[in-house]
Order: C-alpha cells, then sequence, then structure tokens
C-alpha cells in the first residue's frame, strides 16, 4: 500500500469510530448532565404504596373497569364542581374508550339539586361512603385505579380555573396511554 492509501484507510477508520464512539458519549453526558427525565412517560404519580379499592370502600369486583376516582370534599363548592366537570371532559375525550373508563365521586353527604345539574348521572357513579371510609384517600387528589382494584396514579386537584384544562390534558394523556397498553377492564 501506498502512503496515500495508508492515510485514506486510517481517516476512513477513525470517521467510522467517530460514528460509533460520538453517540454514546453523547448519551453517557445527557444521562449524567440530566439533559432530560429518567423514563418519566406518566403525567401523574404513581402511587408507592399499595392502596386497594377495599380498603377505599369500593366493591372492586362490581366494577372490572379502569375507575376515575374523586373523594369529594365535605363542602363541594365552585372549585370542586370545576373539577368534576374537568374529570368529565377528560372522560368524554377518551372517544371510543369511555366504556371502559368509569368516573367515580366518593361523598359523604348527599350531592344536591345545583350539584346533580353539573354531573351527567350516566357517566358518573356516585357512592356515599362512611367517613372513616373516605378518609383513606385525600380530597386534594383525583385517583386512577385499575380493574383489578388496585390505586395507581394520583393527581393534585386543580386549585384554579386556569389549572384545570393542564389538569384534564394530563390525566387523559395517562389514561390513553393506559388504556392503549392495557388488555385489561
Amino acid at each position: 500500500m501506498s502512503s496515500k492509501q495508508q492515510q485514506q484507510s486510517r481517516k476512513t477508520l477513525v470517521l467510522v469510530l467517530l460514528a460509533f464512539i460520538l453517540p454514546i458519549l453523547l448519551a453517557k453526558l445527557a444521562l449524567d448532565n440530566q439533559w432530560f427525565n429518567y423514563g418519566v412517560t406518566n403525567q401523574g404519580d404513581l402511587i408507592e404504596n399499595p392502596l386497594t379499592l377495599n380498603e377505599v370502600g369500593i366493591d372492586p369486583l362490581a366494577n372490572k373497569q379502569w375507575l376515575v376516582i374523586y373523594n369529594l370534599p365535605d363542602d363541594c363548592q365552585q372549585q370542586c364542581l370545576l373539577t368534576l366537570k374537568g374529570i368529565e371532559n377528560s372522560y368524554l375525550a377518551l372517544g371510543r374508550e369511555t366504556p371502559r373508563v368509569t368516573p367515580i365521586a366518593i361523598s359523604n353527604s348527599p350531592f344536591n339539586a345545583e350539584q346533580l345539574k353539573l354531573v351527567n348521572q350516566q357517566h358518573w357513579k356516585i357512592i356515599s361512603t362512611p367517613a372513616d371510609t373516605s378518609k383513606t384517600l385525600s380530597t386534594k387528589f383525583i385517583y386512577v385505579a385499575d380493574p383489578l382494584g388496585n390505586i395507581v396514579l394520583s393527581y393534585p386537584e386543580p386549585t384554579t380555573e386556569a389549572a384545570i384544562p393542564e389538569f384534564g390534558k394530563a390525566m387523559l394523556a395517562d389514561l390513553k396511554k393506559v388504556l392503549k397498553y392495557s388488555r385489561i377492564g
């Protein structure tokens, strides 16, 4: 081989090595410097401590669907009603997947006429539970339960009217993903 051919071969070898090594080095730098989140794909918070529907007072055998659970505060004011509406809008946005999901409102006191007008009773399942049972679930969160009876995700209740669309989009994205990959419910 002539020196020109050797130089061309070395140049080609260096370029091939760079093509394979450079992406690995960039990926390592991205992970070490936390340039992006580590595999976080859900918008809600995963429930770390196991919590089942039995502990909450909901019969898991009667609900072989995905559940969106909202434990209503004792006095459901405007923000509570807006949250109910946001959950229902997310539920309706599921489209053809709506039969696989049931929104549940847990209430210690019966709904008044005004509240019942705002909640579509064909979509919602309203459960009255004893006060000690509903203390298991915070009124500051909305929960998602799987068809096996495990509560898996929680979302903080939106505190302002402007936060409701963002909350709805986050819950909708998670529900669509869960329903897409789930073969149950």
